[in-house]
């Protein structure tokens, strides 16, 4: 009788603790999808006339966006039905933000491009501070594509660098060379998750991890304070030449 009771209890703790993981694993999933949807917000205050006055002696920066795996990520149709094999042990990949369809070398390719969280809201915060430009080393056929999706038809991407204007290494990737986009250095600046891409100008870059799929990323959202501060540098390198051990971690 004892040993029957004892049975009947820890068959019991058992479905109590399969039942809790499951509750806490629907909780988790509501509180995420809850926080995915909260509005972002970034206060814009008014400037103090100490601070405007800086702003007018400093000459107006430009910020250069590197597209994959800052902005955005995209994968082409190839690569997904490859994951979505039977034995593949990929998580499965949440819906795309857009489907971009373009022509390669006479070959029609779909792209499902997901964009990083927060990534239109950080363009309106940043597009007020910084003449923005993008600079990837992709085809022009898909970059001008992405960049039309994400401008969304508010015009601040309207300046672009494709891969025809990147410098090809001997170990077959890009460099971008950022005297092309402006010849001051001092008042330019890239936001690139490849370090290598911007090799050539250490003091003129902000590196951050590269983004695949988190949906809790917040990387954009944390550069606010910065770049909100780095406006009003005379030379960016001035600030930037102090981060220079962070571009080793990603």
């Amino acid at each position: 009788m004892l040993k029957q009771l004892q049975m009947g209890l820890r068959a019991f703790l058992l479905l109590a603790s399969r039942v809790w993981t499951c509750v806490c694993f629907l909780l988790k999933k509501q509180v995420r999808t809850i926080v995915q949807h909260e509005p972002v917000k970034y206060e814009l205050y008014p400037l103090s006339p100490l601070s405007r006055h800086r702003l007018n002696i400093v000459r107006r920066k430009v910020l250069v966006l590197d597209l994959d795996e800052t902005l955005i990520h995209s994968t082409n149709e190839g690569i997904m039905r490859q994951s979505a094999s039977p034995l593949s042990t990929r998580p499965p990949q949440p819906p795309a933000d857009f489907v971009l369809k373009v022509t390669i070398d006479r070959h029609p390719v779909r792209f499902f491009v997901h964009k990083r969280p927060h990534v239109d809201f950080f363009l309106d915060i940043v597009s007020q501070w910084y003449d923005l430009v993008v600079f990837t080393a992709s085809m022009e056929i898909y970059g001008a594509a992405v960049a039309d999706r994400l401008d969304a038809g508010r015009g601040v991407l309207r300046r672009r660098y494709y891969r025809q204007h990147c410098t090809p290494d001997d170990l077959g990737s890009y460099t971008k060379d950022l005297s092309a986009v402006t010849p001051d250095l001092t008042s330019v600046f890239i936001l690139d998750n490849s370090p290598g891409a911007y090799r050539s100008y250490p003091d003129n870059a902000i590196p951050i991890k590269s983004w695949f799929n988190d949906p809790m990323d917040t990387a954009l959202l944390n550069l606010l304070p910065v770049l909100d501060a780095l406006r009003f540098a005379q030379d960016v390198r001035s600030v930037l030449s102090r981060n220079l051990h962070l571009h080793r971690l990603w």
